[in-house]
């Protein structure tokens, strides 16, 4: 049996929210490595767990865009056409981060100074604003 709207609301709240504190954490702690003047992961003591969180912060973009379409969708849908061309920018700096973060953890070694350019990117940085900004206007009813 299909669940009802709230239900299914219910559903994608969590999950956005592990989602957002999964890109924040991992943006926190890339900024924490990238302070460190690392030459390589592999000779940090938290190399480690940079790549964890780089592949957590991945793992929560994907699809990112399209629960929160579908929670405007079931909470809001007199602002769905509001919200589309929106949606859309999240979609692209969700993937042009996502292209970011892959090619950075495809290296054999990640330093400080690739991490601190990676931070930097416009990419990184706009999905950033973009998840702060929905995240906002999901709170306007």
């Amino acid at each position: 049996m299909p669940l009802s709207d709230a239900a299914r609301a219910d559903e994608i709240r969590p999950e956005l929210e592990r989602r957002v504190d999964a890109i924040e954490a991992s943006y926190e702690l890339m900024l924490a490595y990238a302070a460190q003047g690392a030459r390589s992961d592999a000779e940090s003591t938290h190399g480690a767990q940079l790549r964890e969180f780089l592949h957590r912060f991945d793992t929560a973009l994907t699809g990112l865009a399209d629960l929160y379409r579908e929670l405007l969708a079931l909470e809001q849908p007199e602002r769905h056409g509001a919200y589309a061309a929106f949606l859309e920018v999240l979609t692209q700096d969700a993937r042009a981060a996502q292209a970011a973060l892959q090619v950075v953890m495809a290296q054999p070694g990640i330093s400080s100074q690739l991490v601190d350019n990676l931070n930097a990117s416009i990419h990184v940085r706009a999905l950033l604003t973009d998840v702060f900004l929905i995240d906002e206007l999901l709170k306007q009813k």
